[in-house]
């Protein structure tokens, strides 16, 4: 037989009262949440047909009595706002957005001052006297300017209070507490015209007003009170849980004419707790997941399970958690904005539309990133149609750009599309805060036209929108009223300030399927199944916050809650949860490092040292499960197809030195390079990275040489040349690193650097001829070459095929010259026999050098001449020249003869015979 819940009892209760009609019930309950749910129940417990009681929240109660409507707290902030200015002096009026980064605070103050109906006055004097002696040696002339004012700050609360108070209850409005204070003003003049039985039902805590008004309804015999606590928190008197109850059920007894009810004894009943750590939030995500697959296989429709979230920004790593067999869900709880995906869209936009007024007034520019930020977010890309323009900005090194011609850009790519999202996104936004909001608001909305109304996921995104829209509405009606946002940074500022106040609201089917909710949500309600995440102190309960102008020490001598209330009102929470539920899943954080690091919470370490007879708790670790090997190297087999690709290879382009080393390097970056042909994706270089500076370099030298091919090197040659150095090498920037910008900061070191490479060279060339009487005839510049070697064992030749920088006759002999920007050590080129010559990747220069002579070996210039190759190093070009030497010592041999070059093409032979073996995979390499 299934157990009763609370709501199940109080829908008995009021059935049996035979004197009150249903429909003539008022039943007040801590929270919206928890209505349908009264509703369903009393519908089950009905035998015929029935009027529906009147059924309503504590503070919708609250203010039918006070008869003021409550506002949110953003319009709240505003309204502050212009009560603020009317009493302070223009002088010294603050801006809108400094004045709230204090009046959240004191708009928090005012509604607990209200709320346990405490004299403001007394509490203010209180305050200035506090901040007054905090500076009792300081005469009058000593003070600053600053402490006057911070004085004459607290001297002004009262008027700021007595202002704020009249003008909201003027508009009839207010805040929480404003409504309560008057609701206890107006209590006896609506007792007097109630006409219906009041129930209050499920409460716990109760601020001094709602004390107030419970005592004085029930003493006049208009309203009924039902706790639901248990009796083993009632009876310990150290028992957070039972905190409040304890003591509402000592003091009220001259108040109340009924028997305390209910205690009930459902805590120790028989109940499994799992106890479950793992490291990080994430974790606790996947274990929610794991859990609702269990819960499922016995109770596919999950009507009697709640995932209750301690921490709420857990939210969307749980939903995307959940198994696809979850076909029902209802999210009820608040979100907050400052994660909300379209809030963080708005904030990009804000970003790059400031920035880009900032950098140029006349042409707009943006910076790349920005403009990627907005493109690449994930309410923008799939709709914005604009693929081709990324890859043009990343492409083309685009820096900084004007919005005219990203709009070119996208023209070009994408002709006579009318893609109006694009042009919402990057339109410059004027001075107008009108046009910039109206902007805000087209873009959230066309948002919104694109998703779909029955995916689950989209209703998520919609509600995201949703709270956003909400929020530049605000805006837009706050500054058609006022006119105080006077330009697009105090807009942002602003706009910054209040977006923390907003959270987001889902809609759901709340009695059907899987209930999400938060620790206040879950008030009044019962499951049968409870998941509570983030059970850690400071999450649950939510630790010593201290967002108030009132000392901790002020507040316990007032009787206002400080953080030892708040705890146990966390406490009940918790194990309310618990009380009628049979399976629990505790889910903490074992980390005790980074942003959501914490202990485990004391409630745990309660339950585990006060266990009930009863209940079965089981505490487990759940870590990641680590492998043997921390990374298993990839093997790919070679089938038919790749060794056809190879084949291809080999026959046709051939294989350049450089894949050679790349396969000795690592062979999987070998297949996905040369045999699957996967390039690197492009991205913007915001500054020159080496191998584009290699590139310049390469192609300036080509260019400065290209004249004075195969005629011997005269000095004036070289110096026409320097005289071209800048030009050339600004050229060459220029085509390479595209639109990137070149003009200041890295990038304009790294031209420098550019410059004196080439510039140094030259340099050594003036002094091979002066100092040196070497006669210089430079043959080839950046040279395709190829060769074919024949290997037995292979039906096919294999092509050799590559570029050379450099090759020259100096001398009467033959130079194969390798530039390399980077540093090389001559030592590193010299190698005493050709034993493992390829199975060593620190041999790759070698390799490269024998493969440039192995290609030239049969080229018409060579005319029987002796062989040399070697590496010019920019890095190293005190070195000279860094020829290749077999052998040891002085002893080496530098000149490449036609036996050095047989050896080289055996071992060479061993590497592409290797490469084609079928039965050798190509194996990762770590």
């Amino acid at each position: 037989m299934n157990q009763m819940t609370f709501l199940d009892k109080l829908s008995s209760t009021l059935l049996q009262h035979s004197d009150v009609e249903l429909s003539n019930c008022l039943i007040v309950l801590p929270n919206k949440r928890a209505k349908v749910f009264l509703l369903e129940s009393l519908k089950n417990h009905l035998e015929g047909t029935s009027f529906a009681p009147n059924i309503s929240s504590i503070e919708d109660f609250i203010q039918d009595i006070a008869g003021l409507r409550s506002v949110d707290p953003v319009e709240l902030l505003f309204e502050f706002y212009e009560v603020y200015l009317s009493v302070t002096e223009k002088i010294k009026q603050q801006s809108f957005e400094e004045f709230s980064t204090w009046a959240k605070t004191a708009i928090q103050d005012f509604n607990e001052i209200d709320r346990y109906l405490l004299g403001p006055a007394h509490v203010f004097s209180y305050l200035k006297d506090i901040e007054a002696l905090k500076r009792w040696d300081l005469e009058a002339h000593n003070t600053t300017r600053l402490i006057d004012a911070h004085l004459e700050f607290w001297a002004k609360l009262p008027l700021y209070y007595e202002s704020f108070y009249k003008h909201l209850k003027d508009k009839g409005i207010g805040y929480q507490g404003l409504i309560y204070r008057e609701a206890v003003a107006n209590l006896e003049k609506f007792t007097k015209s109630l006409t219906s039985q009041v129930y209050f039902a499920g409460f716990n805590a109760l601020n001094q007003a709602e004390v107030k008004i419970f005592n004085y309804l029930a003493h006049e015999n208009k309203a009924k009170i039902y706790w639901d606590i248990d009796e083993v928190f009632l009876k310990d008197s150290y028992h957070d849980a039972g905190l409040f109850i304890r003591r509402f059920r000592k003091e009220w007894k001259p108040f109340v004419n009924q028997d305390f009810e209910w205690i009930v004894n459902h805590f120790s009943e028989t109940k499994n707790i799992e106890i479950i750590g793992t490291p990080k939030s994430i974790g606790q995500a996947k274990i929610v997941g794991t859990i609702i697959e269990k819960i499922q296989a016995e109770n596919p429709k999950l009507e009697k399970t709640a995932v209750v979230l301690g921490d709420e920004n857990l939210l969307l790593p749980v939903l995307y958690g959940l198994p696809e067999s979850v076909e029902a869900l209802n999210i009820t709880m608040g979100y907050p904005s400052k994660n909300n995906p379209a809030q963080l869209l708005i904030s990009k936009l804000f970003k790059l539309h400031i920035n880009a007024k900032k950098r140029s007034e006349a042409s707009y520019t943006f910076y790349y990133k920005e403009v990627l930020d907005v493109l690449n977010h994930p309410l923008v890309e799939p709709y914005c149609n604009a693929e081709e323009v990324v890859k043009i900005i990343n492409n083309n090194n685009f820096t900084f750009f004007s919005n005219q011609k990203l709009f070119s850009l996208h023209e070009e790519k994408y002709p006579n599309s009318d893609n109006k999202f694009f042009e919402l996104l990057f339109t410059r936004w004027d001075d107008s805060i009108t046009n910039v909001l109206a902007n805000l608001k087209e873009i959230l909305l066309l948002i919104k036209s694109f998703l779909s109304t029955d995916d689950s996921e989209e209703k998520v995104t919609k509600a995201f929108l949703y709270s956003v829209f909400k929020i530049i509405n605000k805006l837009t009606n706050y500054h058609e009223t006022y006119n105080h946002i006077d330009s697009v940074t105090s807009l942002h500022a602003i706009y910054k300030q209040i977006i923390d106040l907003a959270e987001v609201s889902f809609e759901g089917e709340p009695l059907s399927g899987l209930q999400v909710m938060g620790v206040l949500e879950s008030r009044v309600l019962d499951f049968e199944n409870i998941i509570i995440t983030s059970v850690n102190e400071g999450k649950f309960p939510a630790g010593k916050s201290q967002n108030s102008f009132i000392p901790y020490d002020v507040k316990k001598e007032l009787g206002l809650p400080t953080f030892k209330e708040k705890d146990a009102i966390y406490c009940y929470h918790f194990y309310h949860l618990l009380l009628r539920a049979k399976n629990v899943w505790l889910l903490y954080n074992t980390d005790n490092e980074g942003i959501d690091a914490g202990e485990k919470s004391r409630f745990i370490t309660q339950l585990e040292i006060e266990p009930q007879k009863n209940h079965m708790i089981n505490s487990t670790i759940y870590n990641a499960v680590l492998p043997e090997k921390a990374h298993e190297p990839i093997t790919i087999d070679k089938n038919d197809a790749i060794l056809k690709r190879l084949h291809e290879i080999a026959t046709d382009k051939g294989f350049s030195p450089s894949s050679l080393t790349n396969y000795i390097r690592n062979p999987l970056q070998f297949y996905m390079q040369r045999i699957l042909r996967i390039n690197e994706a492009d991205e913007v270089e915001e500054n020159i990275a080496v191998n584009t500076l290699g590139t310049i370099i390469h192609n300036a030298l080509e260019e400065l040489y290209e004249p004075y091919l195969n005629q011997f090197l005269a000095l004036h040659h070289l110096e026409a040349m320097e005289t071209r150095i800048e030009a050339v090498i600004l050229k060459y920037f220029k085509q390479e690193y595209k639109e990137g910008e070149i003009t200041k900061g890295k990038n304009l070191l790294a031209f420098e650097v550019a410059k004196r490479n080439v510039y140094n060279f030259l340099q050594l060339e003036k002094k091979s001829i002066t100092d040196d009487g070497d006669a210089i005839k430079v043959l080839l510049l950046e040279a395709s070459l190829n060769a074919e070697i024949t290997i037995d064992s292979l039906p096919f030749p294999i092509k050799i095929a590559g570029k050379v920088d450099r090759i020259e006759e100096r001398n009467g002999e033959i130079r194969i010259v390798d530039y390399k920007t980077g540093k090389v050590d001559g030592n590193s080129l010299k190698i005493v026999d050709f034993t493992d010559l390829t199975s060593d990747i620190k041999n790759e220069k070698i390799i490269q050098l024998l493969c440039y002579a192995l290609m030239f070996e049969n080229h018409e210039l060579k005319q029987n001449k002796d062989v040399s190759a070697g590496i010019i190093s920019f890095k190293n070009m005190k070195g000279g020249f860094l020829p290749f030497g077999l052998g040891k010592g002085k002893d080496s041999e530098l000149l490449i003869s036609k036996p050095i070059l047989e050896d080289f093409k055996a071992e060479l032979s061993k590497l592409i015979l290797e490469i084609f073996n079928p039965d050798i995979p190509f194996k990762e390499k770590v």
